[in-house]
């Protein structure tokens, strides 16, 4: 029997026999009922524990009609902004609103307020007062420190102080939200549970934490200060905490709040193989709620729809990404036959033309844990697994992940399996037995004309505040590409992705880029501008001009039309972009630049 959707109005709890709902998930983004999307992820998950939750997706915040919709729940309210940040889900870097949002019926904007977690916060409280509260996702993970937003620009205080809600789940949550359910359900007051790891809570004092177990950040009245005792307050803070998100050698963090303390608990354990097999089997309709068909459905199912997450965290620890904060760096991976079933479930749908779109996560070629020390004793605390150079230790075998290709080739009916997830070639450069074996398999099966890869930069000066890789692995990349699809007697090209005013890019480092790509004789048509997202490292680094792990000073663009110069480097064959372009090379002293890189 196929499943129904979670209920979203009262006539689906009575279709259900349900008088109260145990769990309310309110949520930032329409309702697909997809395990890409949280709300179905852990509404499913609580349901398999045998919890009523019904979903209210993009209510109207300016009234309570959808908020009571299904009725007061009995145990709690979980509320989530979406998939995405709300400011960065509405916002561009140049802080312009986006023509459409992929995560609501037919595309549309403005369906979510901003900074949506804080206001459907607010709306909970002044509808049912002391109910428990409990925020969790993207937004609510990376904003739970002291944190800078970009849209504002300026500091603002962890998301739980101003959400007042009474838990803050931070990463994937699966273990904390089932956890945290069965203390309410067996009577616990939200304020009485303390003890669950890959959580956050407020509290008026410390003394019920043992000295030895947590480590205290530098306060929301230090990093605030005014000047350079701010900021360096405030990357000292990111260094202390970036250094104790482990979840076996992590220890309990502590921020005060003038009289207020914000305790995060450790990182959750990693799931299990088992665990994510489970999760994975849930009985997802795969669907955006009928509610929206007439709407035209929800796009960002079409990303996915065909799509299996193979594993999740990633240990590349990339300065301008947040994955590794909010998944971790430990691999979480799937079985084999988990995956396959999950293939299977596709050629049953008559919708279903035999491609496989994706098989992947953060990173395609992450299939398993760095090296196996991670298992016992945790991630190393003061270096990357990648950076500066590959660790000795680094586990960069392919062959788990070339089984499972193989295998899921074979399932019937299936005609393709792509992998679109980025591919790390750094990490494939380091198996030196089985690079080759799975670039060939990879070209012949896997890639249809082009590979899309992000080495993100040319500059090496660039690239080591990124905490990447020399761009020469890059070069040593692109000669094994090309000589692989000459073997195969295929014609198939890299597409590399670059990025534009990333922290440590002044004009003689994008004009280093622009050198690569008229080398490469690639123009983007569309380029990324980076954009300080909260809890990343980059964003760290952006607000206060220094490197946090180092004490350097690390050279900022923020004047907007420096800006626009790198991107118009970059999109050199542009002809809107030549007279930006054409100043840029000009301020930077490479007149003799000019000919060879703004092509007529």
């Amino acid at each position: 029997m196929r499943s129904v959707f979670l209920p979203v109005c009262r006539a689906d709890m009575d279709a259900r026999g349900w008088d109260v709902l145990d769990f309310l998930f309110i949520s930032g983004d329409a309702y697909v009922d997809h395990p890409s999307f949280a709300a179905a992820l852990i509404g499913r998950l609580l349901e398999s524990n045998g919890y009523s939750v019904g979903i209210v997706a993009q209510p109207k915040w300016r009234g309570n009609d959808d908020f009571l919709a299904m009725g007061r729940p009995r145990l709690g309210v979980l509320i989530g902004a979406g998939n995405l940040d709300s400011m960065l889900n509405k916002l561009t870097a140049n802080r312009k609103t986006r023509a459409s949002d992929a995560y609501s019926p037919g595309g549309a904007s403005h369906l979510r307020p901003d900074r949506a977690t804080i206001v459907y916060c607010q709306r909970v409280r002044e509808i049912w007062g002391g109910i428990p509260i409990i925020i969790g996702g993207v937004e609510a993970s990376l904003r739970r420190f002291a944190h800078y937003d970009y849209w504002s620009d300026k500091l603002r205080r962890s998301i739980l102080i101003d959400s007042q809600a009474d838990l803050l789940v931070y990463g994937m949550g699966e273990r904390q939200i089932v956890e945290i359910a069965r203390y309410l359900g067996e009577g616990y007051p939200i304020d009485a549970i303390r003890e669950i790891n890959g959580a956050c809570y407020i509290s008026d004092e410390i003394e019920h934490l043992d000295v030895k177990s947590f480590v205290t950040l530098p306060s929301w009245e230090e990093v605030s200060a005014e000047g350079d005792a701010g900021k360096r307050a405030f990357a000292e803070m990111f260094k202390i905490s970036s250094g104790e998100q482990d979840p076996i050698r992590g220890k309990t963090l502590v921020q005060r709040y003038g009289a207020k303390f914000l305790i995060q608990r450790p990182p959750a354990s990693p799931l299990t193989e088992e665990m994510m097999d489970e999760i994975y089997a849930l009985p997802y309709r795969r669907a955006c709620h009928s509610m929206y068909d007439s709407l035209g459905g929800v796009p960002a199912l079409s990303e996915v729809k065909w799509s299996v997450t193979s594993h999740r965290g990633c240990f590349g620890s990339c300065a301008f990404c947040s994955i590794h904060a909010h998944q971790g760096r430990i691999i979480q991976a799937r079985s084999h036959q988990s995956i396959l079933s999950e293939i299977e479930s596709f050629t049953r749908d008559k919708d279903f033309k035999g491609y496989v779109h994706d098989i992947g996560g953060p990173t395609a070629n992450f299939r398993h844990s760095s090296c196996k020390e991670q298992l016992t004793r945790g991630t190393c605390k003061h270096r990357e697994c990648l950076f500066p150079e590959p660790c000795p230790r680094l586990d960069a075998s392919h062959s788990d992940i070339l089984s499972l290709l193989r295998k899921a080739r074979d399932v019937r009916g299936v005609k393709k399996v792509f992998v679109r997830s980025g591919l790390r070639y750094d990490y494939l450069m380091c198996d030196q037995k089985g690079r080759r074996e799975f670039l060939t398999e990879l070209c012949r099966y896997s890639v249809s004309g082009q590979l899309k890869v992000a080495p993100e930069h040319a500059s090496n000066a660039v690239l080591r505040v990124m905490r990447k890789g020399n761009i020469e692995t890059y070069r040593k990349f692109m000669a094994l590409y090309r000589d692989t699809n000459k073997e195969l007697g295929l014609k198939q090209y890299l597409v590399p992705y670059f990025m534009t005013s990333h922290p440590g890019c002044g004009l003689k480092e994008a004009i280093e880029l622009a050198q690569f790509a008229a080398e490469l004789d690639f123009c983007p048509e569309q380029a990324q501008d980076f954009i300080p997202t909260p809890g990343s490292l980059a964003t760290c680094i952006y607000y206060t001009g220094i490197d946090p792990f180092t004490g350097e000073s690390v050279t900022v663009v923020k004047n907007a039309r420096e800006r626009r110069m790198q991107k118009a480097l970059l999109q050199h064959r542009l002809r809107e972009n030549h007279p930006l372009a054409r100043e840029a090379l000009l301020k930077g002293g490479r007149k003799d630049l000019i000919a060879s890189i703004i092509k007529k």
